[in-house]
């Protein structure tokens, strides 16, 4: 929990000093009923009182008091919404080294099935876009409400030379600006879910890219897909293909998203789940001032009841 207005507890100490004055004036009355000698006497003229109970409606009046500062101070919290409107873009590597077998079948199968599926059952309010990088980056779908046109894509993913994580920031960066503003002029929430296998090889840096996004204000959930011992067959000769994953996390780290490495075409179909998951809500934060009211007034009402059941009178 969180309060908008801080410095308004200071006014917290004004409640401690209260529950300071009273404990001092009944230790005063204690050290006077003392005094008085003649005990047989005092308990004669002397009303008799609730004892203990007395100081339950002085406890009640003063936590009331401090739930009204709290009230002040307006508290927030954050609390998890269904999603109802959200932009999330694909970004898929289809570099050649996507044909690398260490993944069964291959990589770049395994990562179409793993990816169909994430975008099949992901929430339908929101908007999904797929942007496919090898030498250049292409946003091959805008961001777009029909499924069917986003997987048909993700299946017709054909390879090509080179690598270029930056360029597919970039791209990711368009498709989630070609969306249209919400009715009130605030931007649409957007995240990048970017796969890739390797390293940047080709077109603008990744420093370059995550700053991009970075000042956007969209984070990049990051997936590192393969092994250290994948290879290739490229001209005749064979070609190490291994993840570059501290690059891929290096990124998510930049821009506030999450860095997953996925070995298998089950781990990174469990990612991608994970990943679905987390899109189903949002925070939202809500104040509650009202909800700290409501207490200040209950236990205002307690303190006063407590008083004309014990005392026949209001605090």
């Amino acid at each position: 929990m969180t309060f908008l207005s801080p410095a308004r507890l200071w006014l917290l100490l004004s409640v401690a000093a209260l529950g300071g004055a009273y404990v001092a004036l009944q230790l005063r009355r204690r050290a006077y009923a003392v005094r008085f000698t003649n005990l047989a006497l005092l308990g004669g003229i002397a009303p008799k009182r609730p004892g203990w109970r007395r100081h339950l409606s002085a406890a009640a009046f003063l936590l009331a008091v401090a739930a009204l500062v709290l009230a002040f101070a307006r508290p927030a919290w954050t609390v998890q919404v269904p999603t109802e409107r959200a932009t999330v873009v694909v970004a898929i590597d289809v570099s050649l080294s996507m044909e690398a077998t260490d993944v069964v079948p291959s990589r770049v199968e395994a990562a179409k099935s793993a990816a169909t599926t994430f975008v099949e059952e992901l929430p339908p309010t929101l908007n999904v876009g797929l942007v496919g990088f090898a030498e250049t980056a292409q946003v091959l779908v805008a961001p777009t409400n029909d499924r069917g046109v986003v997987t048909r894509a993700i299946q017709g993913l054909e390879l090509a030379t080179g690598t270029a994580i930056g360029e597919a920031l970039f791209a990711s960066l368009a498709a989630i600006e070609s969306v249209p503003p919400a009715e009130d002029g605030a931007p649409v929430p957007a995240r990048i879910v970017l796969m890739s296998d390797g390293e940047t090889t080709a077109g603008r840096p990744n420093s370059e890219g995550a700053a991009a996004v970075l000042q956007a204000g969209v984070p990049v959930t990051t997936i590192a897909f393969g092994t250290a011992n994948g290879t290739i067959v490229f001209e005749g000769e064979v070609h190490p293909v291994p993840v570059n994953g501290p690059a891929l996390r290096e990124i998510a780290d930049r821009t506030g998203g999450e860095f997953f490495e996925a070995l298998t075409g089950a781990e990174l179909s469990a990612v991608y789940e994970g990943i679905g998951s987390s899109l189903r809500f949002e925070g939202e934060e809500r104040e509650g001032t009202a909800v700290f009211t409501g207490i200040a007034l209950v236990l205002a009402f307690t303190a006063a009841a407590g008083s004309l059941l014990w005392g026949a009178r209001l605090p």
